[in-house]
């Protein structure tokens, strides 16, 4: 995360959202990003899907929306790749029940994802700025929560829009698909964690998940959503995964590195890392298949 990016993480103007009259607070707005580039199989994208519908009616999640101080969360849900391609799944929809949670399970498993072209983190960022900005419901938390399993390359700079959300206010997690099979592994990066960390997540208590194998996805989910639910922080005792003395090998803030927290201006002693990578990959090798993969 830029020097830049970690200093608005710190000091951010209260959020301005739009909500209807007479709609009930919720403890977060919660946008659910869910990439569907090329680079994943069908079988895959099957995998996403199930792996967010078993994790939203799951007793972890369940209870992390029940102990919040109103109880209740509000969801939305929309599949992206190229920053032209956004695909709603679930408007914006209160969850304060085991119901409720059920309907939206149910809605992500009605159909199957569909593979588009290329990927724009930088364009999922910016659909879920606008989506959080008319959000029905007021909440003192917002999330844009990003799945996938490449680095932008089409679109404006993924920091770019990242620096934005985290400027009104907005949290930014991650959960990186570091899985290296399939043709799109040709456009993939090796450190996709890393790229994460420093080009992507950002806010109040962001955080990412990777993810090094399909088996392991539906848990990492699941473990996402109750940590963004109840607004903790990874590696705090309030972490349901916190062990004394021991950060989760899984979980990784922002902001720290090797388990220890680090100040704006530390964060200026990381190592330079190209942000622009993903877009460099993608010119140097978009010929091998014209355009048709991410």
């Amino acid at each position: 995360m830029s020097v830049l990016a970690a200093a608005l993480a710190l000091a951010v103007p209260p959020p301005v959202l739009s909500q209807q009259a007479g709609q009930p607070p919720v403890d977060v707005a919660l946008v659910l990003a869910v990439d569907v580039s090329r680079s994943m199989s069908p079988g895959e994208l099957r995998i996403q899907r199930k792996g967010y519908a078993e994790a939203i009616v799951s007793p972890e999640v369940l209870r992390a929306i029940a102990g919040g101080a109103h109880g209740r969360i509000a969801v939305t849900i929309f599949e992206w790749a190229a920053d032209s391609h956004t695909r709603e799944i679930q408007p914006w929809t209160l969850i304060e029940t085991a119901a409720d949670a059920r309907l939206v399970s149910d809605r992500l498993l009605e159909e199957d994802s569909r593979g588009e072209r290329r990927t724009s983190i930088s364009g999922a960022i910016a659909r879920g700025i606008t989506l959080v900005e008319a959000a029905p419901y007021p909440s003192e938390r917002q999330v844009i929560d990003i799945s996938g399993d490449g680095p932008n390359n089409q679109g404006l700079p993924v920091t770019l829009e990242r620096d934005r959300a985290i400027g009104k206010g907005i949290t930014i997690n991650g959960l990186p698909m570091m899985t290296r099979d399939g043709a799109g592994m040709l456009f993939g990066i090796d450190d996709l964690d890393e790229y994460y960390r420093r080009c992507v997540i950002g806010g109040p208590a962001s955080f990412m998940i990777p993810v090094n194998g399909w088996d392991q996805f539906a848990e990492a989910v699941r473990r996402k959503l109750v940590l963004e639910i109840g607004g903790l922080v990874p590696g705090t005792p309030r972490d349901p995964w916190h062990r004394p003395g021991a950060q989760p090998a899984r979980i990784v803030p922002a902001g720290y590195v090797g388990g220890e927290r680090i100040t704006p201006v530390q964060l200026g002693n990381d190592a330079p890392y190209d942000c622009m990578i993903g877009e460099k990959i993608w010119n140097q090798r978009r010929w091998i298949f014209d355009g048709d993969i991410r």
